[in-house]
């Protein structure tokens, strides 16, 4: 009897378990859809290869990182475009440890907008776009850099791998850095695409 009544307990749990489950993964599609977020189609055809593509998260760690820039404080986050074959994929330093994927790594445009509620895309002048998505390939795999040290090379942040991109294919190229007390260094903050006479602004989606 004991044992009838531990089993019909045990299934009355997990059966509860998974209608919450259920509610709670509804509740966030129907605050996701709420939400205006930008589409890959919306921006897809003013992609060239090698474009540097940046968005405004709605994640906490955006509201951070947003704010880290001292100056144009609309982006969270950025990756280097890549069209190869009419595919078009993001390269990009994404730090989501919790989800085990805190480092380089090559997404779809719609994973990478999944979250995204503004974007912007910007060119580089001087360089060919296709030298930049190549080399961006080169390191996928390697670590996000927790610590934001751009003079170490063995882990990266999103905009620490458009550096050491530029920095390989021109190495006079001098980018903005801006002080964080709080980390004690410099990073190369995110508005440095927009700052910068390197880079032409090709569009800007949302807000």
């Amino acid at each position: 009897m004991k044992k009838k009544i531990l089993a019909g307990v045990l299934f009355a749990v997990a059966v509860a378990t998974i209608v919450i489950a259920t509610q709670i993964a509804a509740r966030q599609r129907r605050q996701h859809n709420i939400l205006q977020y930008i589409q890959a189609d919306e921006i897809i055809s003013s992609l060239n290869d090698g474009d540097i593509i940046l968005r405004l998260g709605d994640r906490f760690w955006s509201r951070i990182f947003k704010d880290l820039s001292p100056n144009e404080r609309r982006f969270s986050h950025m990756g280097v475009v890549r069209i190869r074959d009419n595919t078009v994929s993001v390269i990009h330093a994404e730090g989501l440890a919790i989800q085990g994927m805190d480092s380089v790594n090559e997404v779809s445009l719609t994973e990478f907008l999944y979250s995204a509620l503004s974007a912007g895309v910007y060119r580089l002048r001087y360089i060919d776009g296709t030298k930049i998505s190549d080399l961006a390939l080169e390191y996928i795999g390697v670590p996000f850099d927790w610590q934001f040290d751009k003079t170490d090379g063995s882990r990266l942040y999103c905009t620490e791998l458009l550096y050491v991109i530029l920095k390989r294919i021109n190495p006079e190229i001098r980018l903005n850095l801006a002080w964080i007390r709080a980390l004690g260094r410099n990073i190369i903050p995110l508005d440095v695409v927009s700052q910068t006479e390197y880079f032409m602004r090709i569009g800007h989606w949302g807000r």
